[in-house]
């Protein structure tokens, strides 16, 4: 099926510039309308789900972003051979890139988005906002102008009155931006934003704003057409944050009257309409707790959160992009557009929240997830096998759900997140679960300083686990090692090999057998006895229990049907080397089986002199060198990994001994970056 204009913007094949779960979304809907799909990827990503969905693919270079899917000539050299009529960016990337627009447009391919114009006013902060002061639209009180020097960047922040937010005038996604409190930390925390923008958007430009305490991150979804038409998809709150990247989003934004809702979707179109903005766009705004609202940067792409407009209005916004990029006008007007019921999206991440949500890498050796139906979309880009890497944003998928209200949409969301079950690295399902289950967040009082506000809460102190779950775990073990024997005497002739027994008669096993796993650092013992009826009988301290239960398989997972003093449970069993992990709706459990001291590894405890890399990535500056005296807390280093900057610090007051890395190197996770020497006050205190 062809879409177009009598002007002749037929588009029946389009390219996606981007990778991951975007890239397979649009490929979703381009499929549907009966468009076909190119798809371009790195080396790394060559047995990718996207490069799998794709009518056609093309490599286009190694991992490294800046090699390959940042490659504006490789990119448009694909689009010409493959005779693409349009380039959709994603989010991310070239997605909000002037020059990539206008080449578009110089090579007489469709960019699917904006005008290079409205890329280009707002993309540069400092322009945007004088754009929206002139339109009427209020803005926060800030500094925007070209004067960059550092003396005059202070004096502003002085001026303004801390705390302040220095911010990358082309950032997104929390790149480049900083929050300073106090005069004394400006200077880092400005060199720091610095570093990361120059490095994500290659202009290290800030501009200095007021700081709000605990606002609201509230946004508009806008769509305009080549005709003069815009309409705004009422807002989205995304408020719940870290790292200053949102976690979770819904739409509407709880608590906001239909009053607000008006003005917050009449200034947006305003926005729009000042830069003739054609195709999908975000108009975001800060809100303080009277629900006063001031802008704070357009969005010239579609958006992460976007499914969560869609739920609640019934569109596929992907759809709408490809009509409008070949001249038709918008599908809806204004009045037609309705706001229906409540949505939410949780972003799963491959980060450890108990860590600073530290971002990992690695394969997804189990992945399981909730039925996707009409109220439940997962977003993903990922398969069961595949591995995260480390040269790409650590996003494993979105959770997408629908209900009638927000109470019965976030109990969609928990029941979700407690089946979407991962093995292979650490995630944050655990933490979206604790996020989505306080009182606080119920009641909808979010706002940028929510974790923060109420950490020792969302990560309480980890209790022991029920022994009726170490049972489970006890139970699930056995009945994998009986499958295991039970295969055995299938393929063996040896009928009285004692690995072929599955009884507990096995070597010195009769009857009784004790066992020992790890709960966290605690080791605990269960005496296991194998009663007559084929039940067990488990002792754990100074209790027994009576468990029995069976394996059995749906599709390519393993189910624990288990009942522990009569109570009945249903659980799903991933054993992974030496773990054991139990998901339910009752939450999902991890138990280690304990490894012989015999077969592992000797910790030397050689890191303790120094500081070692937290994750894979590269040396972005070094501070020190063999010599330097530092004190605790000092920058030594700064890492980049997964588009996130993080400072290796000074653990202890000391002397630089050596220093392993130069800048522009790669470091791998647990790598020794540098040695140094305590002071000798602090040996001898310790």
């Amino acid at each position: 099926m062809k879409y177009g204009t009598s002007a002749g913007k037929h588009i029946t094949r389009i390219l996606i510039a981007n990778r991951g779960e975007i890239a397979c979304r649009v490929m979703r809907t381009a499929k549907r309308m009966g468009v076909q799909s190119v798809a371009v990827y790195s080396e790394v990503d060559r047995n990718s789900m996207h490069v799998d969905m794709a009518d056609k693919a093309y490599c286009i270079g190694p991992a490294p972003a800046q090699q390959s899917y940042l490659s504006m000539e490789k990119i448009i050299h694909v689009a010409k051979i493959s005779a693409a009529q349009a380039i959709h960016p994603g989010y991310g990337f070239l997605s909000e890139n002037t020059e990539f627009a206008e080449l578009c447009k110089q090579e007489g391919i469709i960019f699917i988005g904006p005008p290079s114009s409205a890329i280009r006013d707002m993309g540069i902060k400092s322009t945007s906002k004088s754009i929206m002061a002139a339109a009427g639209v209020p803005v926060v009180d800030g500094y925007h102008g070209v004067d960059q020097s550092d003396r005059w960047l202070q004096e502003q922040a002085g001026r303004i009155g801390y705390p302040v937010l220095v911010k990358a005038v082309r950032g997104a996604g929390g790149k480049g931006m900083r929050i300073v409190s106090s005069e004394k930390e400006f200077q880092e925390k400005l060199e720091s934003a610095r570093r990361e923008a120059k490095k994500s958007f290659n202009d290290d430009a800030v501009l200095i704003e007021k700081f709000l305490d605990r606002p609201r991150h509230v946004e508009v979804q806008v769509f305009g057409d080549h005709h003069g038409n815009v309409v705004h998809l009422f807002e989205r709150d995304c408020s719940v944050q870290r790292r200053h990247q949102k976690i979770i989003e819904e739409a509407p934004g709880p608590g906001i009257e239909p009053e607000v809702r008006s003005k917050l979707g009449e200034a947006a179109v305003r926005a729009a309409k000042a830069v003739n903005y054609v195709g999908a766009g975000t108009v975001e705004f800060i809100m303080d707790s009277k629900h006063n609202f001031y802008f704070m940067e357009m969005n010239t792409r579609l958006q992460v959160e976007h499914p969560v407009t869609e739920m609640i209005t019934g569109t596929d916004l992907v759809e709408w992009q490809l009509r409008i990029a070949a001249g038709e006008k918008i599908p809806l007007s204004q009045e037609e557009i309705t706001l229906q019921g409540h949505a939410f999206e949780a972003r799963i991440y491959a980060e450890d929240p108990e860590n600073s949500f530290m971002p990992g890498a690695g394969p997804l050796v189990h992945l399981s997830t909730p039925q996707a139906d009409l109220s439940t979309r997962i977003e993903t880009g990922v398969r069961q096998g595949d591995n995260v890497s480390v040269h790409y944003d650590p996003m494993i998928a979105k959770l997408v759900v629908w209900g009638a209200d927000r109470q019965a949409a976030l109990r969609k969301l928990r029941s979700g997140l407690h089946q979407y079950n991962i093995v292979g690295l650490h995630t944050n399902i655990d933490f979206l679960l604790s996020l989505s289950g306080h009182p606080m967040f119920e009641a909808g009082h979010v706002h940028t300083d929510f974790i923060s506000q109420y950490h020792s809460e969302l990560f309480p102190t980890q209790k022991a686990t029920a022994k009726e779950s170490l049972c489970q775990a006890a139970l699930g073990l056995i009945l994998k090692e009986k499958a295991v024997t039970d295969a055995f005497r299938l393929q063996t002739s040896d009928q009285f090999s004692p690995f072929a027994s599955s009884s507990g008669r096995r070597l010195n096993i009769c009857y009784t057998r004790n066992m020992t796993l790890k709960d966290g650092k605690n080791d605990v013992a269960i005496a296991v006895t194998y009663n007559q009826d084929g039940s067990y009988s488990m002792q754990i301290e100074d209790k027994t229990f009576r468990v029995l239960g069976d394996l059995y398989s749906e599709g390519d997972s393993t189910f624990l049907k288990c009942s522990v003093d009569g109570v009945a449970s249903h659980t799903q069993l991933v054993i992974l080397e030496n773990t054991i992990y139990l998901f339910s709706t009752e939450g999902r459990v991890q138990i280690d089986i304990p490894v012989p001291q015999y077969l592992s590894l000797v910790d030397t405890g050689g890191n303790q002199g120094g500081a070692i890399a937290p994750m894979t990535g590269t040396i972005e500056k070094v501070f020190v060198k063999p010599g330097d005296k530092v004190k605790a807390g000092d920058t030594l280093m700064v890492m980049i990994a997964m588009k996130m900057e993080h400072s290796i610090k000074a653990p202890k007051d000391g002397t630089i001994k050596k220093v392993f890395y130069k800048e522009g190197s790669q470091a791998s996770r647990h790598d020794s970056l540098l040695e140094f020497e305590e002071e000798e006050s602090e040996k001898r205190e310790s």
